[in-house]
């Protein structure tokens, strides 16, 4: 339980971070803001054709009594409507950095300086930044896409569906949230995706207190205005806490290779 109360410190000690610089805000939410626009627009469309999506899902019900095939189109239409809000979340955070890479990345230095020395990291243009984050992004999109699958196939379970499943896809767009969000400080310490995933997964309470609070404030659009640059300032102090370097809140512990 330690790790999870550590977590949310270190999220509360990131939002008031960049709440309390307007640098850093206007660093983290212009891309965000640009994310926003684009998917306004995309929501309103499918929330057009979201009794038709239902429909089309449910040809199984045609032949059922009214109330049946009703309740049919009601189950199908929260569960599309949870994977997709599942891969909306991490689809705009993967949106955010491939339009904002080296917003983020200064911002993650910025966050970084403020607490203690770090390494500078390999020298890039900012081209090959705005590369670096636009992969990064196709990947968490792509891994999102995966985990929605599962996801919206439980989603059709009557109870399991409407409680369980939010809070599994809740825990698993958390983990791979902070799997992106802390690439910028990881990066800059020589530590690539497969020993960033190992680092996170070591300790599992802590990314999650961290990237499922980010994940929440994302489900509403223009909270995630800021909840994307609170969640980038939050994770760079999760990454030196994994690393054992200090965060401000705790004292340094051994480095870890």
């Amino acid at each position: 339980m330690t790790d999870l109360v550590l977590g949310l410190r270190l999220y509360a000690r990131g939002a008031a971070t960049v709440l309390s610089s307007p640098r850093l805000l206007r660093l983290g939410a212009l891309p965000a803001l640009v994310t926003v626009l684009l998917y306004v627009a995309v929501l309103a469309v499918l929330g057009g054709f979201l009794p038709d999506l239902t429909e089309l899902l449910t040809p199984f019900a045609d032949g059922w009594s009214p109330g049946a095939r009703e309740a049919a189109h009601v189950v199908a239409g929260v569960a599309l409507v949870a994977a997709v809000a599942f891969v909306a979340v991490l689809a705009f955070v993967g949106v955010t950095l491939a339009i904002g890479g080296p917003f983020y990345e200064r911002l993650s230095e910025l966050v970084d300086d403020g607490v203690g020395a770090v390494p500078p990291g390999p020298s890039r243009s900012t081209l090959t930044t705005l590369l670096r984050g636009a992969r990064d992004g196709l990947v968490l999109v792509a891994l999102s896409v995966l985990a929605a699958v599962p996801l919206f196939a439980l989603g059709f379970v009557p109870v399991l569906g409407q409680t369980v499943v939010p809070v599994i896809a809740a825990l698993v767009g958390g983990r791979l949230l902070v799997l992106e969000l802390t690439a910028p400080a990881l990066d800059r310490r020589g530590i690539g995706f497969a020993e960033r995933r190992r680092l996170v997964r070591s300790r599992r309470l802590l990314g999650w207190a961290v990237g499922v609070p980010t994940y929440l404030l994302c489900l509403l659009p223009l909270v995630g205005i800021l909840a994307v640059p609170v969640g980038a300032a939050a994770s760079t102090l999760l990454a030196r806490e994994l690393r054992g370097e200090p965060t401000g809140l705790t004292a340094p512990r051994a480095a870890r290779p």
